[in-house]
């Protein structure tokens, strides 16, 4: 059980350092391609565009492959992807070949997310302990140490091909070594049978069906709302942070990717502590006081007249965030004889937030100024709060 774990924060953690690569160089991608906002935000939709084909494939393929198949995979095409946005950057420089690296990004890292969310929610059912925290820690602190290799990268002055495509080569190495320990049937009891339903004999057309009937469960859909909030609030973070950071602060592109790497920073910590927070309170309780968090910490940001407040916005933004979607992958996996399925579900939602709210927010960020686009996080981490309720532990009363 211990090495399917630390298979499952392996992929977690190299998942996070890609999506962190590709983060800390929008800057620098904007600048040698001479791109304007709007534009930036319309190469992003390439990695969001893949990540949806990924997110709706994810079902499929883990019924079709199993999840060891998949996610290898999956890793395979996402890293394939990185070289090409490199070369698409520095050596052959084309926003169309960008574009078309970050969809094959997108399609890889898509299907891995979701199918690791099943996998950590299988495991941590197994296992008998809140893992999920932990494991999400393991995607920030992946990103962090992204955006500090990032930060290096700038003070090099090493061109972006050169950057992505030896931590391309780290993501898939790593990935080929750890899908091994996952298993391929589930090893202790019913429940732990029953949340990996996805690798269990049978027919997989069958088990496709029983993933796709969830959608038609109102909690899950509640979950996902809370979900939808928490990591629009991520995602929006990754991508549009170090930018807003940079034209609304003034901040220097290096600085920025500095700003970046405190807030994955908040979101690592927040995540590391969460587990024995969720156990003292409940997920109800933190998910309200992360809504709130957050809220502030985007105010903060947004408003903030001088640079120490710019960073103090960053790190509450990322504490606020930094609970929603593990609470909601754990919250889905409650069901144990649905458990796959259900996180599946919850899981493909938040990533649709995640990757696919970015670049609208960038249209609208060409309009009206980047800072004031951020206030439609705020409106989503309200309703995040709000849904709060449906994420409650089956052993615990209502408030």
């Amino acid at each position: 059980m211990l090495a399917w774990r630390n298979a499952v924060f392996a992929l977690f953690f190299v998942s996070g350092l890609a999506l962190a690569t590709w983060f800390s160089r929008v800057p620098a991608i904007r600048d040698g391609l001479q791109l304007d906002t709007a534009q930036v935000g319309l190469i992003i939709f390439g990695l969001s565009g893949g990540s949806v084909l990924g997110l709706l494939s994810a079902a499929w393929l883990l019924a079709r492959l199993g999840a060891r198949r998949a996610m290898l995979l999956g890793m395979i095409v996402a890293s394939a992807g990185m070289v090409a946005v490199g070369a698409g950057s520095s050596l052959l420089p084309s926003a169309a070949f960008v574009f078309a690296g970050l969809a094959l990004v997108g399609i890889g890292l898509g299907a891995v997310d979701v199918i690791m969310n099943v996998e950590g929610a299988a495991a941590e059912r197994a296992i008998g302990k809140t893992l999920m925290p932990l494991m999400h820690a393991c995607f920030s602190l992946g990103t962090v140490v992204g955006a500090l290799l990032g930060s290096a990268a700038y003070v090099l002055d090493l061109s972006v091909f050169w950057h992505l495509a030896p931590i391309a080569l780290v993501v898939l190495g790593t990935a080929i070594i750890a899908v091994r320990s996952v298993p391929l049937l589930p090893e202790l009891g019913d429940d732990a049978a029953l949340s990996h339903v996805a690798e269990a004999p049978g027919p997989w057309r069958a088990r496709l069906r029983g993933s796709l009937a969830v959608w038609k469960d109102s909690k899950v859909l509640l979950i996902g709302v809370i979900v939808l909030g928490m990591t629009f609030a991520e995602g929006s973070a990754n991508d549009w942070l170090a930018i807003a950071a940079v034209d609304g602060h003034g901040f220097s592109n290096a600085a920025g990717a500095i700003v970046f790497g405190v807030f994955v920073a908040a979101m690592t910590v927040g995540r590391v502590l969460g587990g024995p927070v969720l156990d003292r309170f409940g997920r109800v309780p933190v998910l309200r006081a992360s809504s709130a968090l957050g809220i502030v910490g985007l105010l903060v940001f947004i408003l903030a007249p001088g640079t120490a407040l710019v960073y103090a916005g960053a790190v509450l933004w990322g504490l606020g965030a930094s609970l929603g979607f593990p609470v909601g992958m754990s919250a889905a996996a409650d069901d144990a004889k649905n458990a796959a399925a259900r996180v599946s579900a919850v899981a493909m939602i938040g990533y649709f937030a995640f990757l696919v709210g970015p670049p609208a927010l960038g249209l609208l960020g060409e309009a009206i100024g980047i800072l004031n686009a951020l206030f439609v996080i705020i409106a989503l981490m309200v309703l995040a709060g709000l849904a709060a309720p449906a994420a409650r532990e089956a052993n615990r009363p209502s408030a």
